[in-house]
């Protein structure tokens, strides 16, 4: 593989491409505390708050959404490396928004810093990586 370059499969050749996506671009996500997303529903914790899992897939569908539409036809990322503090609780009812902002590419590799904040101000903060697919060849080896 040469870094950076990604080959597109077609039907009688393989297709070599550079994508980029241009760091800075940013998504944001948000979602109201509910009963199903609390740590004691999900089974990560035994109060009804938000849990730190229900947290970091908020951060990671920012992320996504964030690269999404600077990819192929045919192409996604996928979760590869999570870093994030939950540094606040955030009860039922509550609003929680999470932003994703693409910090650095390094080929097909993706850095993002994110940050979530309720009605109280910031709630948790890190990195997320994600990594560019082919989404029929990623699911054809499984």
């Amino acid at each position: 593989m040469i870094r950076g370059v990604i080959f597109l499969r077609t039907t009688d050749r393989i297709v070599t491409m550079k994508i980029k996506v241009p760091v800075g671009i940013s998504a944001i996500k948000t979602m109201v505390v509910e009963p199903s997303v609390t740590a004691q529903h999900i089974g990560s914790g035994f109060v009804p708050v938000l849990a730190t899992p229900m947290l970091i897939a908020l951060m990671e569908a920012a992320a996504l959404e964030a690269v999404q539409d600077h990819l192929p036809p045919g192409w996604t990322t996928v979760g590869t490396k999570v870093e994030v503090e939950h540094m606040k609780v955030t009860p039922l009812g509550d609003v929680v928004t999470a932003e994703a902002v693409l910090i650095r590419q390094d080929g097909r590799s993706l850095a993002f810093s994110v940050q979530a904040k309720d009605s109280s101000g910031i709630i948790g903060q890190g990195h997320h990586q994600r990594f560019i697919i082919d989404k029929e060849r990623f699911l054809s080896r499984l």
